[in-house]
């Protein structure tokens, strides 16, 4: 009997991308694929049923691919969090440091409600910078944060540790070994 497919299965590595030694984890694989971007999203949501959520945050760029698919599962609103300089209202931002170099994202200052439930989504979890950076600005205007999830965690990298060292609750539907 041929096993059966997970999330893992659809998603491709690329050797040496965007710099040498790297091993990129390329969900785009996933999301063409109309059976596995539906078991990406539904293992997504599952641990979330029957709780209250009120907006899902999506970090730029494939966590608005995936937050807005969750929103819509939720039926509540999705906030995005982009690079600065993206949004067209009054933001709040945050610098953070990447796995090479630094940036900084920002939300529009009136996009969480204070003790609004959240949820954060995002493709990858690697050293957690952006993620800690989006959880900043969201308690930063108030909102709860009831969990991170995210399809891929690099563990070697750390994030995960981060992020629940911080007091985040963590769901990852899979982990790559390796950088």
């Amino acid at each position: 009997m041929p096993k059966k497919p997970d999330v893992k299965d659809y998603i491709r590595t690329i050797v040496d991308f965007p710099h040498e030694g790297i091993m990129f984890r390329d969900v785009t694989t996933l999301f063409e694929d109309p059976r596995g971007f539906r078991m990406a999203i539904d293992q997504m949501l599952h641990p979330y049923a029957g709780e209250q959520i009120d907006k899902v945050v999506g970090l730029e760029a494939r966590g608005f691919i995936l937050g807005g698919a969750i929103a819509h599962q939720l039926s509540v609103g999705f906030v995005p969090i982009r690079k600065k300089g993206k949004l067209p209202g009054t933001t709040i931002s945050e610098e953070y440091k990447l796995e090479y170099g630094e940036a900084i994202v920002e939300i529009h200052d009136d996009a969480i409600k204070p003790g609004e439930k959240v949820l954060v989504v995002d493709d990858l979890l690697a050293t957690g910078g952006t993620a800690g950076a989006g959880i900043k600005l969201i308690q930063r205007l108030g909102g709860d944060i009831i969990s991170c999830a995210f399809i891929v965690d690099l563990p070697e990298l750390g994030g995960r540790k981060l992020l629940e060292a911080q007091g985040m609750d963590v769901h990852v539907l899979c982990e790559f070994e390796g950088l």
